[in-house]
């Protein structure tokens, strides 16, 4: 998967060099927002003034505290449930980690293939973290058990995963098990410390986009013009986001460069205004 993504990040890169655009690999540690033109700042102290912004770094998802994960990620571990996992795991017992609604939902859905889903929560329940809707399709899922109080330990396996440690926090008892897959649900922060305050995030840092700006978040942002965000733009006129980093988005790739080039799109009519 990282192979193939790169490669695409790869095409896309020559096709816009091609096009006259020049490519600078750096990190920005700062956007300077108070005027125009804006002003991003990079590691190396370099200094980039423009008009427009597309933002798309990404999030960090979260990952269990296991010294030998990082083996797995791909080849056992993931961190979404979509179709292509689904079918890679159909007829096998999996295993979900996390307690919220993501998590709840990839339970669901795994639930319609795999043999037996193993929701494992820190906690003791589900009530004050998930939907109660999404509980009570857990729990008329006679496929799905719930594991509260437990928690993965180890893991072990060659070039696949094939067996997990968890041990519950109650009894303090470990048990081993041959599981070959492990969707961990547990979140992702997003990558928008750097923006030091420029653009309104939502309450878990994801950056607020078009239609849900409400007119107190545009108010409070201070929004200079008559019309309203473009599809993909921030509180901040001519900056936009795109992917994991957008609140609401799909964190899927595919999504993620469809989003890019609808900014792109946008990108193009704010430097006519």
């Amino acid at each position: 998967m990282q192979r193939k993504l790169s490669k695409l990040v790869g095409n896309y890169l020559n096709k816009s060099q091609k096009f006259g655009a020049h490519m600078l690999i750096a990190k920005a540690t700062r956007l300077t927002c108070n005027r125009k033109p804006y002003i991003i700042e990079l590691e190396d102290g370099a200094r980039i003034s423009t008009r427009t912004i597309v933002i798309a770094t990404g999030a960090q998802y979260r990952k269990l505290p296991l010294e030998d994960l990082f083996r797995f990620e791909g080849a056992g571990v993931y961190y979404g449930a979509n179709f292509m996992e689904a079918q890679l795991c159909s007829g096998e017992e999996v295993i979900v980690v996390g307690g919220g609604n993501s998590a709840g939902q990839a339970a669901v859905f795994l639930a319609q293939t795999a043999k037996r889903v193993h929701m494992l929560v820190r906690s003791t329940g589900l009530a004050a973290s998930m939907s109660r809707y999404l509980i009570r399709r857990i729990e008329n899922t006679s496929t799905i058990t719930l594991r509260p109080q437990t928690e993965i330990v180890a893991v072990e396996g060659g070039n696949h995963l094939n067996s997990v440690y968890w041990r519950n926090s109650q009894t303090g008892q470990t048990e081993k098990h041959e599981i070959r897959h492990i969707f961990v649900m547990t979140g992702a922060d997003p990558n928008t410390g750097w923006l030091d305050g420029c653009v309104m995030l939502d309450s878990k840092g994801f950056i607020k986009t078009g239609s849900d700006l409400s007119p107190e978040n545009l108010s409070a942002a201070g929004w200079p013009l008559t019309r309203q965000p473009y599809l993909l733009e921030t509180s901040l006129p001519g900056v936009f986001a795109a992917g994991d980093v957008r609140g609401g988005s799909i964190k899927r790739v595919a999504s993620g460069v469809g989003e890019g080039s609808v900014a792109i799109s946008f990108v193009h009519k704010v430097l006519q205004e």
